[in-house]
């Protein structure tokens, strides 16, 4: 068995090659994949109408080619494992869209604790876009605003109760 479905969270060196700051920065948010088991799973790479997601076969693991990624969204909507993240740097301030799937909904506003691959709290965070889940098969895609060097580590977020 392989040691992160023991452990039950993946760790840095189990994680794929991220994207340039460079790519970070663009004007555009850019896909990144952590989806570490090879199971016959494809709908990522279906759904990605530029080819930016890579798969030779339907249990290799995706990867994404960075610079044909338009940060469309498509990849994150369908992705069963809620393993694909948008990541983004704009103004010094990092953005991380990711599915959520607890009641109530989140919108644009909430103030949110950011917690990382274990489910340890690491921050707090603003919402910054929220999809109506109604538009995504009742899974909500979130945008928080984290600082920007928390985005490799930001992977759900729990609502702050006022």
């Amino acid at each position: 068995m392989q040691e992160f479905c023991k452990r039950g969270y993946l760790i840095e060196e189990e994680l794929p090659e991220p994207p340039s700051e460079e790519r970070l920065r663009d004007k555009r948010p850019v896909a990144y994949i952590e989806c570490p088991q090879r199971i016959p799973c494809s709908p990522c790479k279906e759904a990605c109408r530029f080819d930016a997601v890579i798969m030779e076969t339907i249990n290799d693991t995706p990867k994404v080619d960075y610079e044909k990624c338009t940060g469309c969204m498509a990849c994150i909507r369908v992705c069963p494992g809620l393993a694909i993240f948008m990541l983004q740097i704009k103004d010094d301030k990092g953005y991380v869209t990711l599915q959520y799937e607890f009641l109530p909904w989140l919108k644009k506003g909430d103030r949110v604790l950011v917690l990382n691959r274990k489910g340890e709290v690491i921050g707090e965070g603003v919402i910054a876009w929220a999809l109506n889940p109604e538009r995504n098969d009742r899974t909500q895609l979130v945008t928080v605003e984290v600082d920007k060097d928390l985005i490799f580590e930001a992977r759900a977020v729990k609502k702050v109760v006022e």
